[in-house]
């Protein structure tokens, strides 16, 4: 140390353990001279007085190291943010790259959330409101209900005689829950029971077939024996699928046998109900429903 009025403010702050003030009488200098000369040396330990927001500034350390952002921290203690800064700014918040790059992707996810949260529940609660209004409009089915219900969906789902290829067999492909439940008792008032139709779990290889299946009959109360090996679907690893995990039960194929007359009478439904909207037969434009 070439200045030897550095080299006896540092000897006064580090052997005799003096502080700033008694510093700078000792050498007659000023504050702004003293603190250049010891920019680099710590105060002495007893010069530290207990503050009140030690233990606070304790824990926005640790919350730093959990990747928590100044913001955050300041927020959740109760700080200004430049105070919060100012306990923090000699902790970086990403040491890597790659775990900078998945904190901000959940932050923002966090932030994302809270900013839609209450469009959602808004949104969610006005959903049920219309669900219930259109349940209260529903009455009980009828045969005539099932019949025409029943028709639409198979001519929707199901498979079509064409031209080139008659078969009048009543077959229907669909992973609705709801849909097919409704449509086997759609069967079930033309007097085909769970028991006569054959069922098909149609899946992608990947998946569990048995599984499956056996998931389709315990839920829409169907007889074990009657479901034939699964139709397994190709995969291919560069489709991107969603519907995959223990929720995923592919297709079921219901296939009636002997079903011509059905199929005949599903045809003859729909033409029925063409007739009516080609003649004008119906609800006015607009009419609610129920």
């Amino acid at each position: 140390m070439n200045d030897p009025l550095a080299a006896e403010a540092r000897r006064l702050r580090t052997v005799e353990q003096l502080s700033a003030r008694d510093i700078q009488r000792r050498l007659g200098i000023g504050k702004d001279r003293l603190y250049a000369l010891l920019r680099d040396v710590p105060a002495p330990a007893w010069t530290k007085r207990p503050n009140a927001k030690d233990g606070l500034r304790d824990r926005a350390v640790e919350l730093r190291g959990t990747g928590r952002s100044v913001p955050e921290i300041a927020t959740e203690l109760g700080v200004a943010r430049s105070t919060a800064y100012q306990w923090l700014r000699h902790l970086p918040l990403d040491q890597d790259p790659e775990a900078g790059a998945v904190r901000r992707r959940a932050h923002s996810r966090r932030m994302t959330e809270a900013r839609w949260a209450a469009h959602r529940e808004t949104r969610d609660a006005a959903r049920a409101a219309e669900h219930a209004r259109a349940a209260a409009g529903i009455n009980p089915l009828d045969g005539r209900d099932l019949l025409m219900l029943g028709a639409v969906i198979y001519w929707c789902e199901g498979t079509k005689s064409k031209p080139w290829r008659r078969d009048d067999r009543v077959t229907i492909i669909n992973s609705d829950v709801r849909l097919l439940r409704l449509f086997l008792r759609f069967l079930r008032s033309s007097g085909v029971g769970p028991d006569v139709p054959t069922y098909r779990v149609s899946i992608h290889a990947s998946a569990d077939p048995e599984a499956a299946a056996a998931w389709w009959a315990q839920t829409l109360g169907l007889p074990a024996e009657r479901f034939r090996r699964a139709t397994l679907k190709r995969h291919r690893p560069t489709t991107v699928r969603r519907n995959t995990g223990d929720d995923y039960h592919g297709c079921l194929i219901i296939q009636v046998p002997r079903s011509r007359e059905l199929y005949w009478r599903i045809e003859g439904v729909m033409a029925a109900l063409d007739d009516l909207e080609c003649n004008g037969v119906g609800p006015a434009d607009g009419e609610a429903l129920g």
